[in-house]
């Protein structure tokens, strides 16, 4: 059930299954205290997470889930659009009766994870949102232009034939690139065919833009945040979402608490300490939003 490839040094958690619809999903559950929830993006899986369990575990209950294809998680013949993910890990976080939860949500991770926290409030302690969106794409042409490019049969190809998002994009998105080359391994190994890389990796860059209506129904739903504490952990010299991206988070949530990192799309991987000491001070008591210091 743990593939060949796995470093146990470097996850050395113990794997659980939960029975999905459409596939079995790995996560793991460690600690105890407060509910913090993790979402991870493309290409990686819950290994993005390692630095933050370890970190804080003693503190807290960390529950960390593998998207369907990704990671440990089974690669059925399924859907793979993020409105695909968003309803599994929905499913999953209902399954675990959370309440009082911490979400933190990376990349994809953002509009996966957003649909579940909108419709369960009432169920938040606190939202922690790190290098993401949740809107549509398709009338910024900076990112529009390359999306339309991934999105491509071109795109799928190169997805495919030369693993362009695990060997090119990933890498070119840390500020400190040898960090992705120590754990590279461990992420692409997910993906060892064209058929895993086209069937799981690709539908997600296609869905850059043909999901451009999902994420506008989760910007229409934001206001449902106004009461939910909130976080804003950005990794500043991240070529993705610059912090324009960060900002606009900031407009639409002005109640945000908010931290700059000097790392990557991945701040968690890159400044893991950073990130850990931010959510362990998150964890007294907890203020209403308007009265939180930055």
């Amino acid at each position: 059930m743990v593939p060949d490839w796995l470093d146990r040094t470097a996850w050395p958690y113990t794997p659980r299954w939960h029975e999905g619809e459409h596939g079995r999903l790995h996560y793991v559950d460690e600690g105890q205290g407060p509910v913090h929830l993790f979402a991870h993006g493309t290409p990686t899986w819950a290994l993005e997470w390692r630095h933050v369990i370890a970190g804080l575990r003693p503190h807290a209950r960390c529950i960390a889930v593998d998207h369907l294809g990704f990671g440990l998680s089974e690669q059925p013949d399924a859907g793979y659009r993020p409105e695909d993910h968003a309803a599994r890990f929905a499913a999953f976080a209902d399954a675990r009766d959370l309440h009082d939860a911490t979400v933190v949500l990376h990349d994809f991770g953002g509009p996966i994870g957003l649909p579940w926290v909108l419709q369960n409030t009432h169920r938040i302690r606190r939202l922690v949102i790190i290098n993401t969106w949740a809107w549509s794409l398709a009338d910024q042409p900076r990112f529009a232009l390359p999306a339309r490019f991934l999105g491509s049969g071109l795109g799928r190809w190169l997805y495919g034939t030369f693993n362009i998002s695990q060997r090119v994009i990933a890498p070119s998105a840390w500020a400190d690139r040898s960090k992705w080359q120590a754990v590279a391994e461990q992420y692409t190994s997910v993906f060892p065919t064209y058929d895993s890389r086209t069937r799981v990796l690709w539908p997600l860059a296609k869905a850059l833009l043909t999901s451009s209506e999902f994420y506008a129904g989760i910007d229409a739903e934001l206001d449902r945040l106004a009461d939910v504490a909130v976080d804003v952990i950005w990794g500043t010299s991240d070529p993705a979402f610059p912090p324009d991206v960060r900002d606009r988070w900031l407009s639409r949530l002005p109640h945000a608490t908010r931290l700059d990192l000097p790392a990557g799309h991945w701040p968690h991987e890159e400044s893991p300490d950073a990130v850990v000491d931010h959510l362990v001070d998150r964890l007294a008591p907890r203020a209403s939003p308007g009265q939180e210091a930055s």
